[in-house]
């Protein structure tokens, strides 16, 4: 039988903890000075700056002759291959059709769209967007093996 470990909570904050130690220690003359900061600072309220921004953020298309990638490596990365398997995945496992002709002997959804991206027949395109607004849609043709 497991036995559950609990930590008790304690109902005294750390900063009253820390008063009590202070005024219990022979020293308490010299202590007057850090006990008040301390009172000082634990009732000090913290005020952020709320800055407005105002530059928008529009996208805008970066267009590419002869289907070349102009963001980002030429190949897919490790993420944009499994969003794309699982997304894949996903689709055949609610009864989507193959696109390609499958062996017999995968017979598991993730395998399929991984055969299914590796022989590129995904109609299925990635968006890369640069953190200036610029950015590119990329068939999955486009890629080298």
């Amino acid at each position: 039988m497991a036995v559950k470990r609990t930590r008790k909570k304690s109902t005294v904050k750390k900063n009253e903890d820390e008063i009590e130690e202070i005024q219990n220690s022979e020293n308490i003359d010299s202590d007057k000075n850090t006990l008040e900061a301390k009172k000082d600072t634990s009732k000090e309220k913290i005020e952020y700056k709320i800055y407005d921004a105002e530059t928008e953020f529009k996208l805008k298309e970066i267009f590419s002759k002869e289907n070349k990638i102009l963001i980002g490596p030429a190949r897919l990365t490790r993420f944009e291959k499994a969003r794309i398997t699982g997304a894949r995945s996903l689709q055949l496992s609610l009864g989507a059709p193959t696109l390609c002709k499958i062996p017999t002997e995968m017979t598991d959804t993730i395998m399929i769209a991984k055969f299914e991206l590796d022989k590129k027949t995904l109609p299925i395109s990635i968006r890369r967007i640069l953190p200036n607004g610029l950015y590119q849609d990329i068939s999955i043709d486009w890629t080298i093996k």
